[in-house]
C-alpha cells in the first residue's frame, strides 16, 4: 500500500478547493492558539467542515436565488457529498504536526514544519497547474502557490 498525496482532484473544483483547504488550514495554524498538537489539528478540522458547510449552504440558496425554485433532492444530495477535497491535502500538514510534537519538537517548531509542508504542497499544486505552460510561466505558476504558504510563515514567525 502506498500513500500518495493528491494534488489535483477529477475537476478542476475540487483542485480548487483541495488548495483552499491547505491555505485555510495553514491560516489557522497561524493564529489559533491551543496548548497541544492534537487540539490544534481538531480545531483546524472544525474549521475547514464548518468552511465546507457554508460552502455547500451558499451553493444550495444560490441555486434556488438563481434558478427561481427550491433545489430537488438530487441537487441537495450532490452539494452534500462533494466539494470534500477542502480537507485531503490538509490532512498531510496535520499529520506533520504530530509527528514534530512527537518526536520532540517545541508546539512552534512543530506548528513551522507543518506550514513548511503546506508550503510545498502549494508550490507542488503550482507546479502541477504549469504543466502546459512555457517553462517561465510554470515556474512563475509556482512561485505563485507557494508565496501563500511562505506569507502563512511569515505571519506565524512575526506573530510569535
Amino acid at each position: 500500500m502506498s500513500l500518495r498525496i493528491r494534488l489535483t482532484h477529477k475537476t478542476a473544483e475540487g483542485t480548487a478547493a483541495g488548495i483552499y483547504g491547505v491555505i485555510v488550514s495553514s491560516a489557522v495554524l497561524v493564529t489559533a492558539h491551543a496548548e497541544t498538537a492534537y487540539k490544534l489539528d481538531l480545531i483546524v478540522l472544525v474549521t475547514l467542515i464548518i468552511y465546507w458547510l457554508a460552502e455547500r449552504y451558499a451553493r444550495i440558496v444560490a441555486e434556488r436565488i438563481h434558478e427561481g425554485h427550491r433545489p430537488g433532492w438530487r441537487a441537495v444530495r450532490e452539494q452534500l457529498t462533494t466539494g470534500w477535497e477542502i480537507m485531503s491535502a490538509s490532512l498531510v500538514p496535520l499529520l506533520v504536526l504530530l509527528l514534530a510534537r512527537a518526536a520532540g519538537a517545541g508546539m512552534n517548531l512543530a506548528i513551522l514544519f507543518a506550514l513548511i509542508t503546506s508550503t510545498l504542497l502549494l508550490g507542488l499544486a503550482g507546479w502541477r497547474m504549469g504543466a502546459r505552460l512555457h517553462p517561465g510561466e510554470r515556474v512563475v505558476s509556482t512561485l505563485v502557490a507557494g508565496a501563500f504558504g511562505g506569507v502563512m510563515i511569515f505571519l506565524k514567525i512575526l506573530l510569535h
